[in-house]
């Protein structure tokens, strides 16, 4: 799977990144590679949350930990965005 990370700049030189197929994964870093380690967390952990909600609203015993590994990433300067693999 695929992920798109929209990366905004802040004026201090921060970057901000959201997950366009999660939104709810949000996260910032100093540089870019601090950026998509911290959004491979986020992402992570909206999957699991989202896994656990699935696993609760269908009565659903203990499913198969979820393990997402990920590729070197590349970058779209144009749009600005960042692909990370899962």
């Amino acid at each position: 799977m695929v992920f798109t990370i929209n990366i905004q700049e802040s004026k201090n030189g921060w970057l901000a990144g959201q997950c366009e197929q999660l939104p709810e994964a949000i996260s910032q870093g100093k540089d870019m590679d601090d950026l998509m380690e911290n959004m491979k967390e986020v992402i992570e952990m909206a999957l699991e949350f989202k896994q656990e909600e699935y696993r609760r609203q269908h009565n659903l015993g203990n499913i198969m930990p979820l393990t997402l590994k990920y590729e070197k990433k590349r970058i779209i300067k144009a749009s600005q965005r960042k692909r990370v693999y899962a």
